[in-house]
């Protein structure tokens, strides 16, 4: 047996092992907390990293073309000259860049890793049931709980409408144990102007108000809403809400005659053929599948 614990991702098309004597065992440098700061002190000044991440997240709201410049106006004074505030600026928004593709990834290897999803889901709050204050604290409470609880695994975001401004959550779930029930409602959309019909949840409209439960049937349903939310993200520069135990990848030993060919820089990587045996401390658990995979260990 040439590789034992690899870890192995679906991205899309095909399995990928990567084997651990192939790359550096390195641990990740941990960030040293702030140090708290009394209330009698004067506020340290901002680092140019700081005053950049700030611009950044202003600016998202910008046409492209005047980001750099919004940017750039507050910088002034930092650098002592253009061309090294320029330089500045492309080279960290070079490594916004970097981030968010690993972000993207990651996030494409965990839905993948769990396979299983049940619904695509929108939240949205009554006014005679909450402010947006008290709607997104109460949902973040009910989620974790009926995480903690029930088993649940989601991944969203906060959106808001374009028009109106209002507070919702879209997210898709993994809800092996549901609470309430999935009823049909039919009502006016102002937005199509049209009748419509959506199955909403009794607990969440009891409780919080409108809600859509969008059954996910297939597996292109699971691509267009990690597409929709990985779409409002890069608009909004919100950032993913995680809930539950999502893992990356799973962990398998690799038989020599399950190899297609090396993958990647240097081949550093294992392209797996489509129907590799799953391996657990010797034991062959059987052909990959969704059912295989869930009974091997798990990792990030």
């Amino acid at each position: 047996m040439p590789y034992r614990e690899t870890k192995v991702y679906f991205d899309g098309s095909h399995y990928i092992a990567i084997p651990p004597e192939n790359f550096s065992n390195g641990k990740q440098k941990r960030h040293k907390p702030k140090p708290q700061q009394n209330k009698d002190e004067t506020p340290p000044t901002p680092t140019p990293k700081e005053k950049f991440e700030q611009a950044y997240s202003e600016s998202q709201q910008l046409p492209k073309r005047e980001r750099k410049k919004y940017i750039a106006e507050k910088l002034q004074g930092v650098f002592s000259s253009k061309s090294e505030t320029k330089a500045f600026i492309a080279s960290n928004i070079e490594r916004k860049k970097t981030n968010e593709i690993k972000r993207k990834i990651r996030l494409w290897r965990k839905i993948y890793t769990q396979g299983e999803w049940h619904y695509f889901v929108t939240f949205t709050y009554a006014d005679d049931k909450h402010t947006e204050e008290s709607f997104k604290k109460k949902l973040r409470n009910t989620l974790k709980h009926l995480v903690s609880r029930n088993g649940w695994k989601y991944i969203g975001v906060w959106e808001r409408s374009p028009e109106k401004q209002r507070l919702h959550f879209h997210g898709i779930f993994y809800t092996p144990k549901m609470i309430g029930e999935i009823v049909e409602v039919k009502d006016y959309s102002t937005k199509q102007h049209k009748v419509q019909t959506t199955y909403q949840n009794t607990h969440f409209l009891k409780h919080f108000g409108r809600n859509d439960f969008k059954k996910i049937e297939v597996p292109w349903d699971i691509t267009q809403s990690v597409k929709y939310l990985l779409k409002y993200i890069e608009k909004s520069g919100e950032k993913l809400v995680y809930g539950g135990k999502l893992p990356t990848y799973f962990k398998s030993d690799i038989l020599d005659e399950d190899i297609a060919c090396g993958y990647g820089v240097d081949d550093k990587k294992l392209l797996l053929f489509d129907s590799f045996r799953c391996i657990d401390e010797g034991v062959i658990m059987g052909k990959v599948s969704q059912e295989v995979i869930k009974q091997m260990p798990k990792c990030n």
